[in-house]
């Protein structure tokens, strides 16, 4: 019995020591999902924006200086995506929608990472599915990697049975302010309201800078 009451004494002791020690550190070691998190938006600040070229399913050459003038919507994605990049296009397409006249005021960008399987002719059929102001750019493979670079984002191709392949890429929406700033990413996870006030937010960058 004394035994018993020794080990429960050394045991309380312990948690004891533990807790101690949780709340003296825990005030002074910062997380590290806040502290990769305050990276990631301090580099994308300062790399996000470089210069791109890359030409739209209708023919024309998009750069990051012809987009300049109004905020702007990036993606990247691939017209064989079979869930993320769709699902995304039709949920940009509902949000434009739903801004009505609002939506006139930026524009959307919609990068292929996959410039080998999607044609000019395949973009301009698949964006038919999608609001008709958002533009699929394209570009050749060199051309791809400098677009990917210039938003520090990340694409790669998987190898699949039978000697087919997919596409791994960044799945966020850049948003761009008129100059061409990085101004966060758009999550299309987060609730419906509160991308749209991220929209309207940027949209507000505008008439900030007038």
């Amino acid at each position: 019995m004394r035994s018993l009451r020794l080990v429960r004494y050394v045991a309380w002791s312990l948690l004891a020591f533990v807790g101690t020690l949780l709340v003296v550190f825990g005030n002074v070691v910062p997380s590290r999902e806040k502290s990769v998190a305050s990276e990631v938006g301090e580099t994308a600040s300062a790399v996000v924006g470089k210069p791109f070229v890359l030409t739209s399913h209708r023919g024309i050459a998009v750069t990051n200086e012809t987009l300049k003038g109004r905020p702007y919507l990036a993606f990247f994605g691939f017209t064989h995506c079979p869930e993320i990049c769709p699902t995304t296009l039709f949920e940009l397409t509902d949000m434009m929608k739903e801004l009505g006249a609002e939506a006139d005021a930026f524009n959307v960008i919609f990068i292929t990472v996959d410039p080998e399987r999607d044609s000019r002719e395949l973009l301009q059929s698949y964006m038919t599915s999608f609001d008709e102001r958002i533009l699929a750019l394209r570009g050749t493979p060199e051309q791809t990697d400098i677009a990917l670079k210039a938003f520090a984002a990340y694409a790669r191709r998987v190898p699949e049975e039978g000697g087919a392949y997919t596409m791994d890429h960044t799945a966020g929406v850049y948003l761009m302010d008129a100059e061409g700033m990085f101004r966060g990413m758009l999550d299309m996870h987060e609730p419906k309201e509160t991308r749209l006030q991220k929209v309207r937010n940027l949209i507000d960058t505008v008439s900030l800078t007038l």
